[in-house]
């Protein structure tokens, strides 16, 4: 990356023409490859629905995106955030939480207050940017969200997701947006992931498919007590997910 490359701003766009989502499915194959894509029609339906496709722009690049739908649960209005998706040569530079910030503006405007996405319990660094960096929270555990796939991102394994919670306008969002740590207590309960989980889905599939059902048992039976992961500590060769008791949703 040359020294003006690294300087130049990454600026937020919204995305609304074909050629554009065109652009957010080239770099979803670049990252995922094409097993896993979503194609340009479901972007058109999300733009032409309510939901959002923000993209940043190095100059006439486009460095990544997101892309999120308008949801409903009960009488609750939300957008489901699906993609998250920033090029290799982009990262450790701002641009996802450029991104969702830049859904956090666009969704209050709106006046929703709810952001949701799925994220792998096992990624412990995308785990500590979501409760770390932006605040979410997850209550919620699905085993095996999309099934079996055909991706190496996904390694053989069951999809098992977290569902993060991003109360927008929230005191605790506020606060850490602000560049303060959420407040945990210092009682309580912990999930630790190896560190070194990310080597084993190559090294050690039936290893790793261990310690995903040793993860899976004890985000369900916390979840069940009603407890939510609120934190997320680093730890020599572990990486410790902070439970604590909720409130209603």
């Amino acid at each position: 990356m040359t020294q003006a490359h690294a300087a130049r701003e990454i600026e937020i766009r919204h995305c609304s023409s074909v050629a554009e989502f065109s652009e957010c499915v080239e770099i979803q194959h670049a990252i995922w490859g094409e097993s896993i894509t979503v194609p340009v029609p479901i972007f058109v339906v999300a733009h032409h629905t309510g939901g959002q496709i923000p993209a940043a722009y190095d100059g006439a690049k486009m460095a990544g995106f997101a892309l999120a739908f308008t949801a409903r649960r009960a009488e609750k209005v939300f957008l489901h955030s699906h993609i998250a998706a920033v090029l290799p040569e982009f990262r450790d530079r701002g641009v996802g939480r450029s991104l969702k910030l830049a859904q956090r503006k666009d969704a209050l405007a709106k006046g929703i207050d709810l952001i949701e996405w799925t994220f792998d319990p096992l990624d412990v660094k995308n785990a500590y940017f979501n409760l770390m960096r932006l605040g979410a929270i997850a209550r919620r555990f699905i085993p095996n969200c999309y099934g079996v796939t055909g991706s190496k991102l996904h390694g053989a394994l069951p999809t098992d997701r977290l569902v993060a919670e991003w109360w927008l306008d929230s005191e605790r969002v506020k606060a850490v947006l602000a560049g303060g740590a959420p407040a945990v207590g210092a009682s309580a309960e912990r999930i630790a992931i190896p560190a070194v989980f990310a080597a084993m889905r190559e090294s050690d599939p039936a290893g790793a498919a261990r310690v995903q059902a040793e993860a899976r048992d004890q985000f369900l039976r916390w979840f069940g007590k009603g407890y939510a992961a609120t934190g997320v500590e680093r730890r020599e060769g572990e990486t410790d997910y902070l439970l604590e008791r909720a409130g209603p949703a």
